[in-house]
């Protein structure tokens, strides 16, 4: 079948976020043709390049979502109209605020009430798409003044979200501009018949407006939508607009909350990560009977020489700690260090080594503080008075002379802990599980569904629970080895490419054998062409390649092949300002 892979800021990018699961879903699905539909976050990114395509890939569309110039469409006075109500109409639905139990206080009226904002949402959606597939293009018209003023209006209407009733201009033109930001995709001429009009199954790697080409396909062709999100968008926006003012923030809050609903709704299955992904989708308004949880598959071969190792855990140091990872406040670095502090009162030779990169500007300083009271806390000790002081607590990086590779940092120490307050899928946790260490982590994200009672887990911001989870470890090493080897048998079941590019090819044939064809197949003269879709189109194989016959074609075979199922010898790249019309 032929798969239109659609992605934001990821696959393949070198930077690109998702790339490394994306790369191995498409290399490991060689039986099919992947077309890729990419829009890219930064003009750093583009720079960049892309990562080696393999050969199953036809064909890469790329559009930057970091920018877009006027489109230089002049709309006339109906389109104008069009817009102008499609707009109003959607400010409408972003604007409005929760809905009520309905006229008997009933659930049921709740839920009907909720499934008419839900419609109306979606007709504004669409409306305007259909307006900029008419008129070549939106850019323009979501950032004029029309559309501020349709959100002013719909900000002082009854019953508006009473953060929205206090909106200033400022506040306006940020909303308006982030939401023409998101609605990018919309002026792209990615919808066409010979574009994803034409794939068999549009997969989004990401929700938000990763999915929006992927929900416009499906309005225009029919093409069936599934979106994984190993990362929630909608709670992703959440977190990125903290600091914005409380109209911004609750008015964005509403618009991505609202576009979340539609891509869940419209798409035939959505595959989260792992519980704590679903149970957001699910809040979101996503049918249960849709969600298909795959784990992410992670590259367990990296990790093979550590975990087979025949010693086990009981051939690393057995007074080490180890944590790794991006630095960042998020990974509550100070709680470890405290926790640590009553570790060292415990079992005064145990060291930690703290092994990871800081992200960022603020990373960097959250680092420097870190090894500030790290300094405080541990100073540099001696054991005899003509010995060098040294500090129990490292700070190093992979590729150090010490820590070659991110293997030999889990190797280092006999239990490694994870001390964040925010995580999702913990990566980390899994590479360890990989390498056979028993585990200390704390109750966030999904933790407690990775580790799955093979490891030890604390509450976050809980120094003293972390020390005693530790020191108990520690003093076992029977305990450490028998969770080490549960850990690795648990991930290399449940974690691995091999498990994840299984779950997908056998959700892609499940929704084709539920999505017939809709495309009517004609031959030279215009005619439709009985049977012109096989049912081998629905059996796994390369049933679409060319093949070279001596003889020359057979006559069932004459005629005009069919634009969704020609394969493309070679990757079509379309340059990044191609995209947008």
């Amino acid at each position: 079948m032929r798969i239109g892979l659609l992605t934001e800021g990821g696959y393949p990018y070198v930077s690109g976020d998702a790339r490394l699961w994306c790369d191995r879903l498409v290399r490991g699905l060689g039986q099919h043709e992947f077309d890729i539909y990419a829009l890219s976050r930064s003009e750093r990114q583009e720079d960049e390049g892309w990562i080696e395509l393999p050969p199953q890939v036809s064909r890469v569309r790329t559009a930057p979502l970091w920018t877009a110039e006027d489109d230089g469409v002049v709309h006339g006075r109906r389109a104008r109209r069009r817009f102008a109500d499609a707009y109003a109409e959607l400010a409408a639905v972003v604007c409005a605020g929760p809905s009520g139990t309905g006229a008997a206080g009933s659930p049921e009226g709740s839920e009907t009430a909720d499934g008419v904002e839900a419609d109306r949402f979606g007709s504004a959606l669409y409306a305007l798409a259909e307006l900029a597939r008419d008129e070549g293009g939106l850019v323009g018209a979501l950032r004029s003044e029309v559309a501020v003023r349709a959100l002013e209006r719909a900000c002082r209407a009854p019953g508006a979200l009473r953060p929205a009733r206090t909106a200033r201009v400022p506040d306006l033109l940020a909303v308006a501009a982030h939401i023409e930001r998101a609605l990018r995709p919309l002026s792209l001429d990615w919808y066409e018949d010979d574009g994803l009009g034409s794939v068999d199954l549009c997969h989004a790697a990401a929700g938000g407006s990763a999915a929006l080409p992927g929900l416009l396909a499906h309005h225009f062709s029919g093409v069936p939508l599934l979106v994984t999100e190993y990362g929630v968008q909608l709670r992703a926006h959440y977190l990125a607009s903290t600091q914005a003012p409380p109209a911004v923030r609750s008015l964005l809050a509403a618009f991505h909350g609202r576009l979340a609903s539609e891509v869940y709704r419209r798409a035939s299955f959505i595959t989260p990560g792992n519980t704590h992904a679903r149970r957001w989708q699910e809040r979101c308004g996503a049918d249960r009977a849709k969600l298909r949880t795959v784990y992410p598959g992670m590259d367990a071969s990296r990790f093979a020489e550590v975990g087979e190792n025949p010693e086990g855990a009981a051939g690393a140091d057995p007074d080490t700690l180890v944590w790794v990872g991006r630095i960042e406040p998020a990974k509550d670095l100070i709680s470890l260090l405290h926790a640590f502090a009553e570790i060292r009162r415990e079992e005064p030779k145990t060291r930690l080594r703290i092994v990871g990169a800081a992200a960022g500007a603020e990373g960097t300083a959250y680092l420097g503080h870190c090894k500030a009271l790290a300094a405080q806390l541990f100073p540099d000790e001696a054991e005899g008075v003509h010995a060098v002081g040294d500090n129990p607590v490292s700070f190093e990086e992979i590729g150090g002379p010490e820590v070659p590779t991110l293997a030999e940092a889990y190797a280092a120490g006999a239990v490694v802990v994870l001390s964040s307050v925010v995580e999702g899928f913990p990566i980390s946790l899994v590479e360890a599980m990989f390498c056979g260490r028993a585990t200390v982590s704390t109750d966030v994200g999904a933790v407690v569904e990775v580790i799955g009672g093979t490891g030890l887990v604390v509450p976050p911001r809980n120094p003293r629970a972390l020390a005693e989870a530790c020191v108990a470890l520690l003093r076992d090493p029977e305990r450490r080895e028998r969770l080490g080897a549960a850990a690795r048998a648990r991930a290399l079941e449940l974690f691995t490419v091999e498990q994840n590019i299984t779950a997908f090819h056998g959700i892609y044939l499940e929704i084709v054998s539920h999505s017939p064809v809709r495309r009517v197949v004609v031959d030279e003269a215009g005619e439709p062409l009985p049977f012109g879709v096989p049912a081998e189109a629905h059996v796994p194989g390369r049933w679409t390649e060319s093949r070279l016959m001596a003889a020359g074609r057979p006559r069932w075979a004459a005629g005009a092949p069919v634009r969704a199922t020609v394969t493309v010898p070679a990757p079509q790249v379309v340059p990044a300002g191609e995209g947008v019309r």
